[in-house]
């Protein structure tokens, strides 16, 4: 008399290893990122702003952070992968919308910033990313007080950082001349 097996839980831990070529990847990837950007922060003036903090201050911290985060993947990778980490469902899916709503934003910036300066360009980017991240999650976003509300937020956190790197760090960002610091 055979008996037949019952399958595991579905949400039950995979019994076998999981491919770690994934992991080393995304651990390669983060690592050399971080060196490149090392590397551009090189080219940026150390000269000491206020409170003896350059220019280069940010981009040397976000380098090392990257390449300690890169390192430490890779040993994760080395000792055994990440183990809590359960197989992929295969029911995710790529959000085009929000990757499209996200990419126009930072493709604007890119492309107006030297016309519109700084803080307006910021905030484009910020209302269209916003707008994209909203309609992924299922929020309320074409109406028109969301999009005033988003306006005004972008500009809230854009005037502050343009101030904070031509005051502060004393970093030449474009700006409208016919409207002064806008």
């Amino acid at each position: 008399m055979t008996t037949a097996a019952t399958p595991p839980a579905p949400d039950a831990a995979p019994s076998g290893p999981t491919p770690r070529w994934p992991q080393t990847l995304v651990g390669v990837g983060v690592l050399l990122v971080g060196l490149a950007l090392a590397w551009g922060a090189t080219g940026i003036s150390s000269e000491a702003g206020y409170g003896g903090v350059g220019p280069n201050f940010f981009p040397w911290m976000s380098a090392v952070g990257l390449i300690v985060c890169g390192a430490w993947i890779l040993w994760e990778v080395a000792s055994g992968g990440f183990r809590q980490m359960g197989e992929p469902s295969g029911a995710a899916h790529a959000d085009v919308p929000a990757f499209v709503w996200v990419s126009a934003g930072l493709l604007l910036n890119a492309s107006v910033i030297t016309y519109i300066g700084f803080i307006l360009s910021c905030t484009l980017c910020y209302v269209l990313a916003v707008q994209g991240l909203r309609r992924s999650t299922g929020q309320a976003a074409g109406a028109p007080r969301i999009w005033a509300i988003d306006l005004v937020t972008g500009l809230l956190i854009s005037a502050p950082v343009f101030w904070m790197f031509t005051q502060f760090l004393a970093i030449n960002l474009p700006g409208l001349t016919a409207t002064g610091w806008l």
